[in-house]
C-alpha cells in the first residue's frame, strides 16, 4: 500500500500521528507530487494548526497550479482566520480548477458576503442551493442574503422551505418573522414565528426583544 493510502487509512482510524508520518514519507518519496502536501495540509488544518497547514497547501499549488483541492484547503484556512478577501479569491480558483460541489460555491458566497460584497455573493449562494437543495444551512444562508438585499418574497420562500423540512428550526422562524415584520402587514404571522423562535431556543433574546417591540407598537 502506498504512503498516501496508508495515511488516509490511518486518518479513518483516528491515528493522526501515523497519518502525518505516512504523508511525510509520501512527500519524501515523491517530492514533486502535490497529493502528499495536500494531505498534510488537510491533517494540520483539521487540528486547527494554520501555521503548519498553510505551507503545505502553498507548496502543492506551486507544484500544480490546477490543484483545486489545494486552493480549497488554503481558502478554508483563510476563511477560518477571517481573511475573507483572500479566501474568496482562493475559493474562486478552486471552482475554476474543478471543485464544483455545493460547499465550494457556498464558501465562496460566504467569503464575498463577509467582505461586504453581497451582490457578488448572491449567484454563488444560488448555485450552492441548486446543487444541494436539501442542505438547510445553505438554504438558510441564501435566504438571509436575499433578505439583506431586500428581496423579501424570495427570502421568505427559502425560510419556509427550511421550515417544511425542519419545523423546529429556530433561526428560520426568526428570519421569516423578521421578513413578515419589515416587508408585509402580516404582523400576527411575524409574532407567531418570532415566538416560535424563542420558544424553541429560550436564549434567542433578539427574537424575544423584537417580538416585544412589535407587540408594544400594535
Amino acid at each position: 500500500m502506498k504512503y498516501n493510502e496508508i495515511g488516509i487509512a490511518a486518518l479513518q482510524d483516528g491515528e493522526l500521528e501515523k497519518a502525518v508520518e505516512s504523508f511525510m514519507k509520501a512527500v519524501e518519496e515523491r517530492p514533486d507530487d502535490p497529493v502528499g502536501y495536500i494531505n498534510l495540509g488537510n491533517v494540520f488544518a483539521s487540528l486547527g494548526d494554520i501555521d503548519r497547514a498553510e505551507p503545505f497547501f502553498q507548496k502543492a499549488i506551486t507544484l500544480d497550479e490546477e490543484a483545486g483541492t489545494a486552493f480549497y484547503g488554503l481558502a478554508n484556512l483563510y476563511y477560518n482566520a477571517e481573511r475573507y478577501d483572500e479566501a474568496a479569491k482562493l475559493y474562486e480558483q478552486a471552482v475554476r480548477q474543478g471543485v464544483e460541489d455545493a460547499d465550494a460555491y457556498f464558501m465562496l458566497g460566504k467569503s464575498l458576503e463577509r467582505s461586504a460584497n453581497d451582490k457578488l455573493a448572491l449567484p454563488y449562494m444560488q448555485r450552492a442551493a441548486e446543487l444541494a437543495p436539501q442542505d438547510l444551512e445553505i438554504r438558510l444562508s441564501y435566504g438571509i442574503l436575499l433578505a439583506k438585499m431586500e428581496l423579501f418574497p424570495q427570502a421568505a420562500d427559502e425560510f419556509r422551505f427550511v421550515l417544511e423540512l425542519d419545523p423546529d428550526h429556530a433561526d428560520a422562524h426568526y428570519n421569516l418573522g423578521i421578513v413578515y415584520a419589515v416587508s408585509t402587514d402580516r404582523k400576527e404571522d411575524a409574532l407567531h414565528h418570532l415566538e416560535q423562535s424563542f420558544t424553541i431556543e429560550p436564549d434567542h433574546m433578539e427574537a424575544r426583544n423584537i417580538f416585544n417591540m412589535i407587540q408594544q407598537n400594535q
